[in-house]
């Protein structure tokens, strides 16, 4: 992507006349492609790996361990666009790996990870 607005940037646009774009202009669409491409890589990071000692959400800007103990429950009905941890400090974080968008199989997921929450505390889930 930084690659094709590079090439956009410096060699198809015109350069100078009354239309033609200046070298500032220029930098900038190349800039633009650069945090564009920065921020469409971020989406591809996003992740929740669960381990034996608690989970790690990765969200767009932010990454957290969350130990199993501080997780109290599992959020994602409601139309919330993602799925919701609810902790014992009474905050909730966000697992951007869970979308509403994903349809059955992220239901399937929040499932997965609400069972996984009961079973790393010692309850047994209710199915």
């Amino acid at each position: 992507m930084v690659v094709t607005f590079g090439v956009v940037a410096f060699v198809v646009l015109p350069t100078g006349g009354a239309t033609g774009w200046t070298m500032l202009d220029k930098w900038a669409v190349f800039f633009f492609g650069c945090f564009l491409g920065w921020g469409l890589s971020r989406w591809g990071l996003v992740k929740a790996e669960p381990s034996p000692e608690g989970i790690t959400v990765r969200n767009l800007l932010t990454k957290r361990f969350v130990p199993w103990a501080e997780i109290v429950g599992v959020q994602f009905g409601g139309g919330r666009p993602w799925c919701l941890l609810d902790l014992a400090d009474t905050e909730q974080l966000a697992v951007m790996a869970i979308q509403r968008a994903d349809g059955p199989s992220a239901e399937a997921e929040a499932s997965r990870l609400a069972a996984l929450v009961h079973v790393n505390q010692g309850e047994i889930p209710n199915d």
